[in-house]
């Protein structure tokens, strides 16, 4: 399997600090936004935005390429700093974030941002999608790979179980759900909202191959996800050990901030965390 370059390594990371730095100052300038879930998707996304996945930017509906769907909808700040980077839309747009008439809406739309392949926000639903999206491949004989991110609290949704029903029935090798595993949901810790158990062994049940990952270690990301592409006759489930609110301090698992406005203290104190001037 081959490994990540060390040059693209040391850049994707490079890239992570520099957006979860200007993330904070983006929902500290518009008081809105999902910081906590968004800074502990970063390096799943970075990873397959620009070290895995097959995507033209230049031409969003290329039938070859490799559907990404951050399926916790949430998350959607850090998928906008990721589509602008890689050239999906002018990053001056970021600043329009969740505004009237803004291509950014607080939700991926996929009517009206580009690069985004379906809207998600529902809980539960993106994976359904994203098995569709699997089933339609496989029947037009595209090589193309699906990757679904789904959150922890997200697996309270039936939906998603039955979404993985539906992939190990058809067999689909192509679809690879990654788990942002941060352990935390809106009102509280996972395990005190809806204790789910042995969540490798559940998706095992289902029929997926089961792998982990330290889900902010991007070479670590990067071979697990090779190694899952590897695996044949049925959907992979990756559980990438995430934290909620990673590299802020103050955010790290706290419930709080999953959706919490940032104040000018917190955000003076971020920026001293992050490296950045406020």
């Amino acid at each position: 399997m081959p490994s990540i370059p060390e040059t693209k390594l040391a850049e994707i990371k490079d890239m992570c600090g520099q957006m979860r730095l200007d993330l904070i100052k983006l929902l500290h300038s518009i008081q809105t936004g999902h910081p906590g879930g968004s800074l502990s998707v970063c390096e799943i996304l970075a990873t397959l935005y620009f070290g895995i996945g097959n995507v033209d930017p230049k031409n969003p509906k290329w039938e070859g390429r490799d559907r990404i769907v951050l399926t916790k909808g949430h998350a959607a700040p850090m998928l906008y700093f990721m589509l602008a980077e890689k050239g999906f839309f002018p990053k001056e747009e970021l600043k329009t974030l969740r505004q009237i008439n803004s291509i950014l809406q607080g939700h991926p739309c996929s009517k009206t941002t580009p690069g985004v392949e379906v809207s998600t926000g529902p809980l539960g639903t993106g994976l359904s999608a994203a098995v569709g999206m699997a089933m339609s491949l496989k029947l037009d004989k595209n090589p193309a790979m699906v990757y679904a991110i789904v959150g922890d609290g997200e697996l309270n949704e039936g939906t998603v179980w039955e979404a993985l029903m539906s992939a190990s029935k058809f067999k689909l090798d192509n679809l690879i759900t990654i788990v942002d595993q941060n352990g935390v949901q809106l009102d509280g810790t996972c395990e005190d909202i809806m204790p789910m158990g042995d969540i490798g062994a559940k998706f095992a049940a289902f029929g997926c191959e089961v792998l982990t990952c330290d889900g902010h270690d991007i070479a670590n990301i990067f071979d697990t996800i090779e190694k899952a592409k590897t695996i044949k006759g049925k959907p992979v489930a990756i559980l990438a050990n995430t934290v909620k609110g990673k590299g802020v301090s103050f955010m790290e698992g706290k419930s709080a901030w999953h959706g919490a406005p940032i104040g000018k203290e917190h955000f003076d104190e971020a920026m001293r965390e992050l490296g950045g001037k406020a």
